[in-house]
């Protein structure tokens, strides 16, 4: 039976997808820092889709601890999917660095260091899927998402470069750009019902995603558009907007 790790597995978006992958027989391992939040999540899908469910302790930000992290799964995932993020106030990334450094560790370093760790495994077994969480907001600097848009832009990067680097070991990347989705993350933002996902729809999209090989996904199409246009704004009118 397969089976799919999925890092950061507290967020609504994690538990989706690992509901979405464990209703198609994969065998799930959920890691989280706190694990015991997560215990009725795996009762639940243990009983409820008679697949195995496993709870690993990780710290996205424990950066020496992500080998020893891989190493101890057993068995290894088919499928590793990385979750994890944080969103906090953008007024107080730019007065606070320690607020900064916290978002650019979380979004990027962190997600890098347990995916290289990953990636070298399924290059050197030239089989493995690897599901990024990026997001839109990287796909251009606006003062709004000044720090996390930046991280997360260069999260796609990397992933753009990790799949250029796997394909010929027959392992493939996913990066995934959610747009606005109802989570506990964004419960606070007033979000625009018609351009936002429900989890749900993240865990079907990318358990699409990952059987039909896709590169990169919009969970609601639409987003594609709507970043084009907002690209395509010259710079010397786009950096007078408000956005």
């Amino acid at each position: 039976m397969p089976s799919i790790l999925i890092l950061g597995a507290t967020s609504d978006m994690a538990l989706a997808i690992a509901r979405k992958f464990a209703e198609n027989k994969y065998d799930v391992q959920l890691a989280a820092r706190k694990t015991e939040p997560l215990k009725p999540t795996q009762s639940d899908i243990t009983i409820r889709y008679a697949v195995y469910c496993t709870l690993h302790t990780f710290d996205a930000l424990q950066f020496n601890s992500h080998e020893s992290f891989f190493e101890g799964l057993n068995p290894k995932p088919d499928v590793t999917v990385c979750v994890f993020g944080v969103m906090d106030d953008e007024g107080k990334a730019f007065d606070d660095w320690s607020v900064t450094q916290r978002m650019i560790d979380t979004n990027y370093t962190g997600a890098v260091s347990i995916l290289t760790t990953i990636a070298k495994y399924y290059k050197s077994q030239k089989r493995g899927t690897i599901v990024g969480i990026s997001s839109v907001a990287g796909e251009r600097g606006r003062q709004s998402k000044l720090i996390y848009g930046s991280a997360k832009a260069a999260f796609t990067a990397y992933l753009s470069g990790l799949r250029n680097k796997l394909f010929k070991d027959g392992v493939h990347v996913v990066t995934v750009k959610p747009g606005f989705v109802y989570t506990k993350m964004t419960e606070n933002i007033e979000l625009p019902k018609p351009l936002t996902a429900q989890p749900a729809e993240v865990g079907a999209a990318i358990y699409s995603a990952v059987q039909k090989k896709k590169n990169v996904i919009y969970v609601k199409w639409f987003w594609r558009y709507i970043m084009l246009i907002i690209k395509s704004v010259p710079e010397f009118q786009f950096k007078k907007m408000n956005l």
